[in-house]
């Protein structure tokens, strides 16, 4: 006779592991969170106060990433990572964070490495005013591997219709600015691993848990900005790098000149490009080299945490770099 839990499936533990869960994940709730974990929805109370409401929706993973998390059994960061991929995408419309949902697909539950994930999620819902309101732990032994799972993250926001930022006012004269990553953040990882590997990393005196610095979470920085000054664009510099990121917000008639120079590119990208021979093209377009989240404004920044990377021309929707 067979069961589900000899199949790899152990709905016990599963049940287990979300009651343990509960207490804590009941730290990020707001007052607008109705009910709790179980359903088989998540209820949210709309905000108050808006005129013309828009909801924005996010959902990201943190890629190969997860290797050498799993390579060095570190997890928590991961965590950050899922929210920080989403969360950063959602501010870009000038939405306010409301709710978050997670989904872990692996071989078998592994408690303490769910935990530390948890951990992760978590801490960087309470930094953004994320509510983590519900999630999915699926057991798929036929799909993955001993220790292997994905991760995949969602998560909804709300703008008054007005106030939505799309990058259709972003004008000539206008400044573009940058706030710096934290590292390589969750994008490029296949090239990463490909390049700095263990042997790699020992010779040019990397840790290679260094890689594992979670992505910058630029929530509570852009709300501050957008309280005291107009913002015309946002971008979130992931996939595509610094030049496509931008040229997804700006408007046909405008194009953006930056300034290689405005900051020092951090020395993880050397390493990588050094030891890859990867080129420069082909390094813009992977990784943030440094810059996380580009903000375009009419009038000057007057904060030292933004850096000053360029201006806006009149032109025809496109990224350049000024000589």
């Amino acid at each position: 006779m067979s069961s589900y839990k000899e199949s790899g499936v152990d709905i016990d533990l599963s049940n287990q592991v979300v009651s343990d869960l509960t207490q804590r994940v009941r730290q990020t709730y707001s007052p607008n969170v109705m009910g709790g974990l179980g359903h088989f929805g998540a209820f949210y109370s709309l905000p108050t106060g808006y005129k013309e409401p828009v909801l924005v929706s996010c959902t990201d993973g943190v890629g190969t990433k997860l290797k050498l998390a799993i390579a060095h059994n570190q997890y928590q960061s991961i965590g950050v990572d899922l929210v920080a991929m989403c969360v950063n995408d959602l501010i870009c419309s000038g939405a306010k964070p409301l709710f978050f949902l997670d989904y872990y697909a692996c071989c078998r539950l592994n408690q303490r490495q769910l935990s530390a994930l948890m951990d992760g999620m978590i801490s960087a819902c309470q930094d953004t005013g994320l509510s983590l309101v519900g999630g999915e732990i699926a057991e798929m032994g036929d799909c993955y591997r001993n220790n292997e799972f994905d991760l995949a993250g969602f998560c909804v926001g709300v703008v008054e219709k007005s106030a939505m930022i799309t990058g259709q006012s972003i004008a000539s004269g206008h400044h573009v600015y940058g706030l710096p990553s934290t590292g390589i953040h969750a994008n490029g990882f296949s090239l990463v691993r490909h390049v700095l590997t263990d042997t790699v990393c020992k010779e040019r005196g990397i840790d290679p848990t260094d890689l594992l610095a979670p992505t910058a979470l630029y929530v509570q920085s852009i709300q501050a900005l957008m309280a005291t000054q107009t913002v015309t664009g946002i971008a979130h510099i992931t996939g595509g790098g610094i030049e496509e990121n931008i040229a997804r917000i700006l408007p046909k008639h405008v194009s953006a000149i930056l300034k290689k120079s405005a900051w020092t590119i951090p020395s993880i990208f050397e390493h990588i490009q050094l030891a890859g021979q990867v080129s420069d093209a082909d390094m813009l377009r992977t990784f943030n080299m440094g810059i996380g989240m580009v903000v375009i404004t009419p009038t000057p920044i007057l904060d030292d945490s933004y850096i000053d990377l360029g201006y806006i021309v009149d032109g025809n929707g496109t990224v350049e770099w000024a000589p």
